[in-house]
């Protein structure tokens, strides 16, 4: 089996890791603040692949027992990640509520910004003080 062909044949592991790195770069590389809450959430939705993806078996139904022998496929992940779900929207609206706070008080949402505007007030509290 080549290289193409292990990536072609785990396609769902291959998306959910260029998601990933898509996800991270956005977070590392924008200075806005809503750019990086929309990077967690493209991170945080290639986890939920990884792990949905891992917990279905090819061929497997739910685990419902009927009496007669079958192959069943992981119930767990898909209830974990539902739980995750709920986590990610909370942590998102609270990161944007954040945000919208720092708007406030600032009157931006870029971090280089920010942190001249917080520099500068040091500075300034240091000479009065």
């Amino acid at each position: 089996m080549t290289g193409i062909d292990f990536i072609l044949a785990h396609y769902n592991y291959s998306a959910s890791i260029i998601l990933m790195a898509l996800g991270f770069y956005i977070v590392i590389s924008r200075g806005n603040l809503i750019k990086k809450i929309v990077g967690l959430n493209l991170f945080q939705v290639s986890v939920f692949m990884l792990y949905i993806s891992m917990g279905k078996v090819s061929g497997g139904t739910a685990p419902i027992l009927t009496g007669k022998p079958e192959l069943f496929s992981n119930p767990l992940p898909h209830v974990l990640i539902l739980t995750a779900i709920v986590v990610g929207v909370a942590t998102t609206a609270i990161g944007l509520a954040l945000i919208v706070r720092i708007k406030d008080a600032y009157g931006v949402i870029e971090e280089d910004e920010i942190l001249v505007m917080d520099r500068a007030r040091e500075q300034l509290d240091a000479r009065s003080g």
